[in-house]
């Protein structure tokens, strides 16, 4: 079973793939939600090198850059082996 763990927003590199499936209108749903008090469920993350990966969860990262927090709930992930 994964256990989350808080990650610093700044320590999350975000893939080039993962930014062009960002869409303003869900993130704003979510700042919305989180206002409200809603969890959220954590984010995706893999190991990298010297950083973290994310592999899920782009609009729950930018909707807690949105409201100023430093730190996002995540669950760290094993990298897909090729």
């Amino acid at each position: 079973m994964l256990k989350a763990v808080a990650v610093k927003l700044e320590d999350i590199y975000i893939p080039a793939a993962r930014r062009k499936e960002l869409d303003q209108g869900k993130v704003d749903e979510i700042v919305e939600a989180m206002l409200n008090d809603d969890e959220q469920k954590p984010v995706k993350i893999r190991e990298g090198k010297g950083r973290y990966v994310l592999v899920a969860g782009i609009h729950r990262l930018e909707a807690c850059k949105a409201v100023g927090e430093n730190t996002i709930d995540a669950y760290i992930v094993q990298a897909p082996k090729f």
